[in-house]
C-alpha cells in the first residue's frame, strides 16, 4: 500500500505541477500585453479630465460627433470604473508578489 500512496502523490503533484504550469503560461503572456499597453493606459489617464476631453464631450453632446462613433471612452463612469480597476489590479498584483 505505500507504493500506492507514493504513486498517488507523485500524480498529484505531477497535476499541480501541470496547473501552475498552464497559470504561469497565461500570466506572462497577460503581463506582455499588460506592459506593452501602458503607453495607451498613459495616454487615457492624460486624456481623462483634460480640457481635450472636455471638449470632446461638448462636441459629443452637440451632436457634432458621427453616430456610429464608439465614444465610451466620452463616459465619465467607464473611464473612471476603468482606471479604478487598474488600480485594484496594481494592489492585487504588489499583494501576490508580497506572498512569495
Amino acid at each position: 500500500m505505500g507504493n500506492q500512496k507514493r504513486v498517488e502523490r507523485v500524480a498529484g503533484m505531477e497535476r499541480a505541477m501541470d496547473a501552475v504550469s498552464a497559470a504561469t503560461d497565461t500570466l506572462e503572456q497577460a503581463l506582455r500585453q499588460w506592459e506593452g499597453a501602458q503607453p495607451e493606459l498613459e495616454a487615457l489617464r492624460a486624456y481623462y479630465g483634460s480640457p481635450q476631453w472636455r471638449r470632446d464631450l461638448d462636441a459629443d453632446e452637440a451632436g457634432k460627433l458621427p453616430p456610429e462613433l464608439k465614444r465610451g471612452v466620452l463616459s465619465q463612469d467607464g473611464v473612471w470604473e476603468l482606471l479604478d480597476r487598474v488600480r485594484d489590479l496594481r494592489q492585487e498584483l504588489r499583494r501576490l508578489a508580497e506572498k512569495e
